[in-house]
Protein backbone atom coordinates (compact mmCIF):
# COMPACT_ATOMS: atom_id res chain seq x y z
CA UNK A 1 0.00 0.00 0.00
CA UNK A 2 2.06 3.06 -1.10
CA UNK A 3 1.21 6.25 0.43
CA UNK A 4 0.40 9.95 -1.14
CA UNK A 5 2.83 12.92 -0.46
CA UNK A 6 0.13 13.80 2.05
CA UNK A 7 0.57 10.12 3.67
CA UNK A 8 3.89 10.78 4.07
CA UNK A 9 3.58 14.01 5.65
CA UNK A 10 1.54 12.72 8.04
CA UNK A 11 3.75 10.34 8.54
CA UNK A 12 6.68 12.37 8.82
CA UNK A 13 4.77 14.73 11.00
CA UNK A 14 3.31 12.29 13.31
CA UNK A 15 6.69 10.20 14.32
CA UNK A 16 8.59 13.45 14.68
CA UNK A 17 6.39 14.62 17.25
CA UNK A 18 6.36 11.00 18.97
CA UNK A 19 10.38 10.63 18.94
CA UNK A 20 10.26 13.75 20.72
CA UNK A 21 7.71 13.09 23.28
CA UNK A 22 9.13 9.25 23.72
CA UNK A 23 12.59 10.73 23.60
CA UNK A 24 13.67 12.76 26.86
CA UNK A 25 15.20 15.83 26.58
CA UNK A 26 14.60 18.70 24.38
CA UNK A 27 13.23 18.51 21.15
CA UNK A 28 14.55 20.42 17.55
CA UNK A 29 11.83 22.49 17.01
CA UNK A 30 8.59 21.51 15.01
CA UNK A 31 10.21 21.71 11.12
CA UNK A 32 13.43 19.79 12.29
CA UNK A 33 11.48 17.03 14.19
CA UNK A 34 9.42 16.71 10.94
CA UNK A 35 12.41 16.22 9.08
CA UNK A 36 13.69 13.46 11.94
CA UNK A 37 10.46 11.59 10.84
CA UNK A 38 10.85 11.52 7.62
CA UNK A 39 14.62 10.45 8.28
CA UNK A 40 13.37 8.29 10.44
CA UNK A 41 10.99 6.64 8.08
CA UNK A 42 14.03 5.86 5.76
CA UNK A 43 16.16 4.71 8.47
CA UNK A 44 13.09 2.34 10.15
CA UNK A 45 12.26 1.17 6.24
CA UNK A 46 15.95 -0.04 5.83
CA UNK A 47 16.42 -2.18 8.99
CA UNK A 48 12.72 -3.32 8.42
CA UNK A 49 13.57 -4.27 5.04
CA UNK A 50 16.59 -5.91 6.05
CA UNK A 51 14.69 -7.77 8.49
CA UNK A 52 12.42 -8.95 5.42
CA UNK A 53 9.13 -6.88 7.18
CA UNK A 54 8.86 -4.72 4.43
CA UNK A 55 9.56 -0.48 4.77
CA UNK A 56 6.81 2.25 5.89
CA UNK A 57 5.18 2.09 2.34
CA UNK A 58 4.26 -1.58 2.31
CA UNK A 59 1.95 -1.33 4.88
CA UNK A 60 -1.10 0.42 6.67
CA UNK A 61 -0.82 3.97 8.13
CA UNK A 62 -0.15 2.98 11.61
CA UNK A 63 2.33 0.24 10.78
CA UNK A 64 4.10 3.14 9.11
CA UNK A 65 4.17 4.93 12.25
CA UNK A 66 5.46 2.66 13.98
CA UNK A 67 8.21 1.56 11.64
CA UNK A 68 9.02 5.37 11.21
CA UNK A 69 8.83 6.42 14.78
CA UNK A 70 11.59 2.85 15.49
CA UNK A 71 13.74 4.32 13.10
CA UNK A 72 13.27 7.94 14.25
CA UNK A 73 14.48 7.41 17.94
CA UNK A 74 17.41 5.03 16.20
CA UNK A 75 18.34 8.21 14.28
CA UNK A 76 17.65 10.55 16.95
CA UNK A 77 19.87 8.59 19.32
CA UNK A 78 23.10 8.53 16.76
CA UNK A 79 21.96 12.53 16.06
CA UNK A 80 22.59 12.88 19.93
CA UNK A 81 25.52 10.31 20.10
CA UNK A 82 27.13 13.05 17.46
CA UNK A 83 26.65 16.01 19.53
CA UNK A 84 27.90 15.27 22.51
CA UNK A 85 24.34 15.43 24.39
CA UNK A 86 23.01 12.36 26.06
CA UNK A 87 20.47 9.83 24.19
CA UNK A 88 18.21 8.78 27.53
CA UNK A 89 14.94 6.80 26.73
Amino acid sequence: MAHSILGWIVIGIVAGWLTGKIMKGSGYGVILDMVVGFIGALVGGLIFRALGYGGPGEHGLIVSIIISVIGAVIFTAILRFISGRPAKL
